[in-house]
């Protein structure tokens, strides 16, 4: 929840792999909500992300932004091994 509201607030993140794979899914689903607009939809994100903020900006900025694309407003790309414990690392973005 923490890494989607990130994603949602600062438009692009870095994670491990894992973590951007599972986040991406979730990110996607917000702002599937969030164009269909209603005050249903507004309370299911609202019970996923907590934030007003985010989601205000999922709803008011990422909705229009996103509304002639059918999916994928999402970007992975691989930064490569964490130097600790070699993790793969990646930047997740919006597109």
């Amino acid at each position: 929840r923490n890494l989607t509201r990130d994603l949602i607030i600062r438009e692009a993140v870095v994670t491990t792999e894992a973590k951007a794979k599972e986040a991406r899914s979730f990110a996607e689903k917000m702002i599937t909500l969030g164009k269909n607009g209603s005050l249903a939809s507004r309370r299911r994100a609202l019970s996923f992300i907590s934030d007003k903020d985010a989601i205000s900006k999922v709803f008011d900025v990422l909705s229009e932004r996103y509304e002639e694309r059918q999916g994928g407003y999402t970007r992975i790309t691989k930064l490569g091994p964490r130097k600790g414990d070699a993790a793969p690392m990646v930047r997740l973005e919006l597109v």
